[in-house]
């Protein structure tokens, strides 16, 4: 193995607290049916607009509106609150960079979300590659962000894993080919990561480095 793929939020970063609370901010905003949090946590590793207009029934344009909204409302919430990593996620990254492994990103969210928070984290040095939902014409779980990671490092299928909290990002995973390892305590249930078919369970981040 020498590439690692990586989701973000609910594998990396705890930012379920936060994503709730913008995408109910946004609903109400927009004077929309309203959702429980629940609902909403359901829809997080999908595009926003994918994500909206999944959760409530409505038109492209309005699609469109949710993810503008929810995008402006984000950036004033994520201003005031601190995300933080998962417990021994910063130190397994670095541990794994110095081990030889190529460390990437594939996320849903936007490219500039990321790359903000990879800063914030102090990781740019050893994530090198971040592919955000604007940067590929087809999001999670079509497997075109893996392709493309595959095809920049000149990686072979069996040479990669991607590692995420939902069934969007196994799926993604093994339409592309790769191994698969899904993280228990984020977005995702036990459940729904075994039926999706993930090659890997994990309850901590650390235990990354023993199935590799």
């Amino acid at each position: 193995m020498k590439l690692i793929i990586l989701d973000f939020d609910g594998t990396l970063a705890d930012t379920r607290e936060l994503i709730v609370k913008t995408m109910q901010q946004t609903i109400g905003a927009l004077d929309l049916e309203a959702r429980t949090d629940e609902e909403c946590a359901a829809m997080i590793g999908l595009p926003l607009k994918q994500a909206f207009m999944d959760l409530i029934p409505m038109n492209d344009d309005m699609g469109d509106r949710c993810a503008e909204t929810y995008r402006r409302l984000f950036y004033e919430n994520n201003a005031i609150y601190k995300v933080p990593a998962f417990p021994h996620v910063l130190d397994t990254l670095r541990t794994l960079s110095e081990q030889g492994y190529t460390l990437t990103i594939a996320s849903s969210r936007s490219n500039r979300s990321l790359m903000e928070f990879v800063h914030d984290m102090g990781l740019e040095a050893i994530i090198p590659y971040v592919l955000g939902a604007d940067n590929v014409t087809h999001a999670k779980p079509h497997p075109e962000p893996v392709l493309m990671t595959l095809q920049k490092y000149g990686c072979k299928a069996e040479e990669a894993i991607v590692v995420g909290d939902t069934k969007y990002d196994i799926e993604m995973g093994r339409n592309a080919g790769v191994k698969t390892c899904g993280v228990t305590y984020g977005n995702g249930t036990r459940q729904e990561l075994e039926d999706a078919g993930a090659d890997y369970l994990i309850d901590d981040f650390n235990s990354l480095i023993h199935i590799l």
